[in-house]
């Protein structure tokens, strides 16, 4: 192997700035996924990885790189909950669909405890999804064939089912303060009732009451 490319190998924070200075068109899949596992392997403060997360995150454009990331990043069960919190109020505003995606799934992975869940369903409850702008179309009917940039469900889809998912999640670990929530939210019905169908489909939720 060169030396160059050994040395670009070794440090990650270079390839992160290499990833940083190449627009998002001309990224892969794989591309996008290796950048944001390397933002979760570097070695730095909470200060400096919120930083190059703020200019990961507007990239994210689909379920599966935004819910990766998330998933792998473990080092905000560790973090200070309060930054991470303020740092995740920004997305939450967004007007872009993985962004709000994002902050959901992050809230989901991170935040549904004792302490924060108050938090959490405040936070979905007063989410905006008319304001949310889409790149997914909703395609009415079954197609016999996948069309891609569409999905079979109201706009914005992705958002709809992370909060469903979110919920799903906390019925399992908080069964009746997630139910009164859903209860009195205002939620549209469409959201609630893929939460639903997410409980149902759940090993651990199935049996559960949901609302």
């Amino acid at each position: 192997m060169p030396d160059g490319v050994r040395r670009i190998c070794a440090n990650g924070a270079e390839v992160i700035r290499a990833f940083e200075a190449v627009s998002s068109e001309c990224l892969c899949y794989e591309e996008t996924v290796i950048w944001g596992y390397l933002i979760n392997l570097e070695k730095c403060s909470l200060d400096e990885r919120l930083a190059m997360l703020g200019r990961y995150v507007p990239v994210l454009d689909n379920w599966a790189v935004c819910d990766s990331y998330c998933a792998h990043a473990k080092w905000m069960a560790c973090a200070d909950k309060v930054a991470l919190w303020a740092f995740l109020e920004r997305w939450f505003d967004s007007e872009r669909e993985f962004e709000v995606r994002f902050a959901v799934v992050v809230a989901m992975c991170y935040f549904l405890n004792e302490e924060w869940l108050d938090k959490v369903f405040e936070r979905i409850n007063s989410l905006d999804f008319d304001r949310i702008k889409s790149k997914y179309k909703t395609l009415k009917g079954k197609p016999k064939v996948a069309q891609q940039g569409t999905v079979q469900g109201a706009e914005p889809y992705y958002v709809r089912m992370g909060v469903a998912w979110l919920l799903a999640t906390a019925l399992a670990k908080f069964p009746e303060q997630t139910r009164t929530f859903v209860r009195s939210s205002n939620l549209p019905d469409d959201v609630v009732k893929l939460y639903i169908r997410k409980a149902r489909e759940s090993f651990r939720t199935r049996t559960v009451e949901a609302v």
